[in-house]
C-alpha cells in the first residue's frame, strides 16, 4: 500500500510540472506577442503586474530562449512519470521524426516575431504550439518505450552477462588464453588461465566450432614453449604435427635436454619413424601382454567395448595375449613386434596350440580353448579362433608391418634423459585399421608415462573417438601427480558413450577439472548448463491495458549458461570452466567469452612453417627408388620368421619326453 501512494504522489507531482509548463508557454505567448492580444482587447491588468515582477526577479521574459527552455525542462520532467498505455506501435523512427519536427519548429520560429506582418504573430504562436506538442508526445513516447518495450533484449543476454577473469596468472605449466566478453553493456578483456593443467581438459564443440584453431593449436605451442614432452595423436595428420615440429624448431633452448621429434605415419614410411609398441623390454607381466591384445581387439571392434566379459569377446583377446607373452619369452624376445604375432596367430591353430600349452605360463590361460579342442566342441573352438583372426587379417599390410618392426625409439617420452615429442598420424579413409595399431602405442605410452620422477608431459588426442584409448579414466584420475597434462578433444559427450561405453564416458567426464565448449547441442548441452550452475536474476512481468500499466520485478534462481545458449555458441566462442590451486585461486572460474586468436600472425606463422621432412630415404647407390622392395622383404621376413619359430618348437616338443604327451594329443 505504501508503494502505491508513493506512485499516486509522484504522479501528481510530474502532472503538477506538466501543468506548469503550459503555463509558462500561454505566458511566453503573451508577453512576447503582447501586441497582438493588446489590438483584440485580450489583455489583463493583474496579469501585466505578475509578469513585469517575473521579468524584474528573474529575467525569465528578457530573452524567448529563456522562458521556452525551462518551459522544455518542466516538460521533459513531467514525462519521467508517464503511464504506460497500451500502444505497440511505438518505434524509434518515429519518436526520432517527432523530435526533429518539434526542435525545429519550437526553437526556429523565433525570426517570425521581428516581422511587422501581424499574421507572422500567428504563425509563430502556432509553430510553436505545434513545435512543443511534437516535444511532448517524443517524450511521452520516450518514455513509455524505455519502460515497457521488453523486446530489446529477447534472448536475455543481458541478464545472462556475467563478469570473467580479467587478470592473468601465469606459471611454469599453465596455458593461458586471452578473451573478449560482453558484461554490463559493455565488452571487456579477459583471460582464461589454465594453472593446473595436470586435471586434464576436455575440447567439446561440432564441426567449425574453432576447437583445434582457437585451443588444441595453442596447448601445443605453449607446452613446447615450457619444456613439455608430448604425445599427440594428428587424426588429420600432419596438421597437428607441422604445428608441433616447427614450435619445436623454434623452441629447443626451452628444455634443459633436447627433445627429438618422431613421428608415426602408416601412410608414408618415408616420413615416419618405426617403432615396436610391444617392444618386450617394456613389459615385465602377462598382464601387460593381456593389455596389449585388449587394446587391439577392442579398437578393432567397437561393438566389444559393450560387451566387456563375454566369452566370444574374452576368448580371442586371451589367444592374442598368450601369443604376444610366447614371443616375448621365446629366444629373449626376438620376434616379439605386433606382425610376428599376427602371422603366428594365423597358422595352424593345432601347431599354435601345441607349442603355447608347452610353457607352462601360458597353460592356464589357453584353457578354454584346450578344453574345447579335446572335447571335441569343433564349432565352438572354430567360433573362438575366428574371432581373433577375422578382425586381425584386416592389419595385414606391408606397411603397417614395416613401421611396427623397427626401434628406432621408445615409448616412454618423458623420459628425462631422451625426451621426445612424438606425433602420430592417422587416416580418415583408413580409420578402421589404423586406429587399432595406434591404440596399441596409445596403451603402451599410458603404461610408460604415469611414473614418479619423470619429465613433465602432455597428452594431446584429437577427435578422441576415432581411437580406442584403453586406460584413459585411469590416467585422467592418478597421471596429475606424475605431471602428465591431458587433453582430450571431441564433439559431443554422445560419441565418448558410443565409443567408451556408459560408465567410462562417465569417469572421464566427471573426472575433469578443465572444460571448453563451443557449440553443442542436445544432452551435452544440458549436462554442461547444469554443470555450471545457476545464479539469481532478475525476471520482470509487465501488464499493460488501456488505461494504466503494472510491473513486477522479481528475482529467481536461473541457470548461468543456458543450454540454449550452448547450443547456438558462434565459431570462436567458448564456454567452461577451470580449475585452480592451493595457491592460486581463480575466483571466477566459469567463462563465456570468444577466444581471441591474432590471425594475421597465425597466417604469417603459417607461411613460414616448413614440412616435416624425409626421415628414411630408400634409394640405392644408383639413385633407384627400392621402398618397395624393402617393406616386401621385411613383410616376407616376418613371415619366414614365425615358419621356423613354429618348426623349431615343435620339434623341440617332439624330442622332449615330458611334452610328448602334447605331440600324441595333436
Amino acid at each position: 500500500m505504501q508503494g502505491e501512494d508513493d506512485l499516486r504522489g509522484l504522479a501528481k507531482i510530474m502532472a503538477f510540472m506538466r501543468a506548469v509548463s503550459i503555463l509558462l508557454m500561454l505566458m511566453h505567448f503573451y508577453w512576447f506577442c503582447y501586441g497582438f492580444f493588446l489590438e483584440r482587447g485580450w489583455t489583463l491588468e493583474i496579469v501585466n503586474k505578475i509578469l513585469g515582477n517575473f521579468q524584474r526577479t528573474a529575467s525569465l521574459f528578457s530573452n524567448t530562449i529563456y522562458t521556452k527552455i525551462f518551459a522544455l525542462v518542466l516538460l521533459a520532467l513531467s514525462c519521467l512519470g508517464t503511464k504506460g498505455v497500451k500502444d505497440e506501435k511505438i518505434t524509434w523512427p518515429k519518436i526520432y521524426t517527432s523530435l526533429t519536427i518539434g526542435i525545429l519548429f519550437f526553437f526556429f520560429a523565433t525570426p517570425l516575431l521581428k516581422l511587422s506582418v501581424e499574421m507572422a504573430t500567428t504563425l509563430y504562436i502556432l509553430t510553436t504550439s505545434l513545435g512543443y506538442i511534437f516535444l511532448m508526445m517524443a517524450g511521452v513516447w520516450i518514455t513509455r518505450l524505455l519502460r515497457t518495450n521488453l523486446m530489446d533484449d529477447v534472448f536475455n543476454n543481458e541478464n545472462e552477462s556475467f563478469m570473467q577473469e580479467t587478470k592473468l596468472m601465469e606459471n611454469e605449466y599453465s596455458i593461458n588464453l586471452p578473451t573478449k566478453f560482453w558484461y554490463n553493456k559493455k565488452e571487456h578483456k579477459g583471460w582464461i588461465n589454465i594453472v593446473n593443467p595436470f586435471r586434464a581438459t576436455i575440447v567439446l564443440g561440432t564441426p567449425g566450432s574453432g576447437k583445434s584453431y582457437a585451443i588444441v593449436n595453442s596447448y601445443i605451442k605453449q607446452q613446447i614453449e615450457k619444456g613439455f614432452s608430448m604425445y599427440i595423436y594428428d587424426f588429420k595428420f600432419d596438421d597437428l604435427s607441422t604445428i608441433a615440429y616447427n614450435h619445436l624448431l623454434k623452441h629447443t633452448d626451452k628444455y634443459k635436454v633436447k627433445p627429438k621429434f618422431y613421428v608415426i605415419n602408416f601412410d608414408d614410411p618415408r616420413r615416419s619413424h618405426r617403432c615396436n609398441p610391444i617392444n618386450p623390454n617394456f613389459m615385465t607381466d602377462i598382464s601387460d601382454a593381456y593389455e596389449s591384445a585388449y587394446t587391439i581387439m577392442l579398437n578393432l571392434n567397437r561393438s566389444w567395448i559393450q560387451k566387456q566379459g563375454d566369452f566370444f569377446v574374452e576368448s580371442p583377446i586371451i589367444l592374442l595375449a598368450a601369443i604376444i607373452w610366447f614371443l616375448k619369452i621365446y629366444d629373449n624376445g626376438k620376434y616379439c613386434t605386433f606382425p610376428h604375432a599376427i602371422e603366428l596367430l594365423n597358422k595352424k591353430y593345432s601347431d599354435v596350440f601345441t607349442i603355447l600349452t608347452s610353457y607352462p605360463d601360458l597353460e592356464n590361460y589357453l584353457s578354454p580353448f584346450m578344453d574345447a579342442w579335446q572335447g571335441g566342441a569343433q564349432d565352438q573352438l572354430q567360433g573362438q579362433i575366428a574371432s581373433a583372426k577375422i578382425p586381425l587379417s584386416r592389419m595385414i599390410s606391408p606397411q603397417l608391418y614395416w613401421v611396427m618392426t623397427g626401434d628406432d625409439f621408445t615409448l616412454d617420452i618423458n623420459n628425462p634423459n631422451e625426451p621426445k615429442i612424438l606425433c602420430v598420424g592417422n587416416n580418415p579413409d583408413r580409420q578402421n585399421i589404423y586406429s587399432a595399431a595406434l591404440g596399441l602405442y596409445n596403451s603402451r605410452i599410458v603404461k610408460l608415462i604415469n611414473k614418479k620422477g619423470q619429465l613433465k608431459s602432455s597428452v594431446i588426442i584429437d577427435e578422441l573417438p576415432t581411437i580406442y584409448f584403453r586406460g584413459l579414466d585411469n590416467l585422467i584420475a592418478t597421471a596429475r601427480s606424475n605431471k602428465v597434462a591431458v587433453c582430450l578433444g571431441f564433439q559431443d559427450y554422445s560419441q565418448l558413450i558410443r565409443d567408451y561405453g556408459d560408465k567410462e564416458s562417465k569417469v572421464i567426464q566427471n573426472t575433469v577439472g578443465n572444460i571448453f565448449s563451443g557449440q553443442v547441442v542436445g544432452e551435452t548441452a544440458k549436462n554442461l548448463s547444469e554443470r555450471f550452475g545457476k545464479v539469481l536474476q532478475k525476471r520482470q512481468s509487465l501488464t499493460i491495458n488501456r488505461n494504466d500499466k503494472s510491473t513486477s520485478i522479481s528475482t529467481q534462481l536461473d541457470s548461468l549458461i543456458p543450454a540454449s545458449k550452448i547450443s547456438t555458441l558462434t565459431q570462436g566462442m567458448f564456454v567452461g570452466a577451470v580449475s585452480d590451486n592451493f595457491d592460486e585461486r581463480i575466483e571466477q572460474k566459469i567463462f563465456h567469452a570468444e577466444i581471441v586468436v591474432d590471425n594475421e600472425r597465425v597466417a604469417a606463422e603459417t607461411k613460414t612453417y616448413k614440412k616435416i621432412p624425409e626421415i628414411l630415404s630408400f634409394t640405392d647407390e644408383q639413385g633407384n627408388d627400392n621402398m618397395k622392395q624393402e617393406i616386401e622383404s621385411n613383410y616376407r621376413q616376418i613371415k619366414k620368421d614365425i615358419v621356423q619359430v613354429i618348426e623349431a618348437e615343435l620339434e623341440r616338443i617332439k624330442n622332449d619326453p615330458d611334452l610328448q604327451h602334447l605331440v600324441q594329443k595333436e
